[in-house]
């Protein structure tokens, strides 16, 4: 009797709304989006392309909001202690799966006290050197650091970075000698790496790029399991000799435990929308990034292997912060 099954689905619908808090059927309310990162990161430019279509989609304005310090700790204790009605979301990136391995604690827990929305993108990293360098590709750069255990030195965004990781993953799959530099901040590095004081580093590569183009740095390789569009010539680690290499930022939208499922897929609704536009493929393709689409159903168990995976290598490092 499908008119029955059909009446079924629709009451079931309603009920489902009627359970939703009031809050989120105010549309004159805005939409809180937290960056728990400094304007201007990574993470914040994408939330700034994705809050026009998600305000329009969602039916509330979006006010991003930065909250930055700690890895994004401060930030996401704010989420995580507001109201589950869907309108205070955050933006988080791969330091949410660092900082339980890294800090020694933090006051929340980074599975329980978060409802995990969508994997938006994923953030490629390119391994580069300085052209003092004599090497030219990744085999070359083995060759090299072999025949000159500790007299290399790579340089991070900081101890429990993911330029830190991706780097010493890096180390951990070849066996190199290599010192690390850790300074605060990728702007730094950058300014070293160009300086010749530190001669290898992974960055992002919205970051390298202009310096990619003004050869003050040479690119070996990217972090990512493919070959990446905006580099098509330039090989991924595991091609290039460091075979199983795969390393991913990645940024998400995600909620505050406990975040009924309804609000959970209507947020995920209005974020594909958002990345849907002209405006926001535009802006991010202007960040190097590659888009995912993992919703609901799928963040929770990615949140979970990523979680298992940064704190490996987070032990691994020895990297710690007070």
């Amino acid at each position: 009797m499908p008119h029955i099954r059909s009446r079924r689905v629709a009451l079931a619908a309603l009920m489902s709304l009627a359970c939703l808090p009031a809050a989120h059927a105010q549309p004159d309310r805005p939409l809180r989006l937290i960056v728990p990162l400094a304007a201007g990161s990574t993470v914040d430019a994408v939330a700034r392309a994705l809050a026009p279509g998600l305000g329009r989609s969602a039916g509330h304005p979006v006010v991003v909001e930065n909250i930055a310090g700690a890895g994004g700790i401060p930030g996401t204790a704010q989420l995580v202690r507001a109201p589950r009605d869907g309108l205070t979301l955050a933006m988080v990136s791969s330091n949410h799966a660092i900082n339980p391995g890294l800090y020694k604690s933090i006051p929340y827990d980074s599975l329980r006290d978060i409802t995990p929305i969508a994997v938006v993108a994923t953030v490629p990293l390119v391994l580069v050197v300085h052209p003092s360098l004599p090497v030219k590709t990744v085999r070359e750069l083995l060759s090299h650091a072999r025949a000159h255990p500790g007299q290399l030195n790579y340089g991070s965004a900081g101890n429990g970075s993911t330029l830190h990781l991706a780097a010493e993953l890096l180390v951990r799959e070849t066996g190199l000698d290599m010192r690390h530099v850790p300074y605060r901040g990728t702007g730094p590095l950058l300014n070293d790496l160009i300086g010749g004081q530190v001669q290898l580093g992974f960055v992002s590569i919205s970051q390298v790029a202009p310096h990619l183009r003004s050869g003050a740095l040479r690119a070996l390789a990217v972090s990512t399991p493919r070959r990446l569009p905006v580099l098509p010539d330039l090989p991924t680690l595991d091609e290039a000799g460091v075979p199983g290499y795969g390393f991913d930022a990645w940024i998400a939208l995600v909620g505050p435990g406990g975040l009924p499922r309804a609000l959970a897929d209507a947020s995920y609704s209005a974020a594909r929308a958002a990345l849907a536009s002209p405006e926001a493929r535009t802006a991010l393709a202007a960040q190097g990034l590659s888009l995912l689409d993992l919703g609901p159903d799928a963040a929770p168990a990615f949140f979970q292997a990523e979680l298992a995976k940064h704190q490996k290598l987070v032990r691994q490092s020895g990297a710690a912060i007070d």
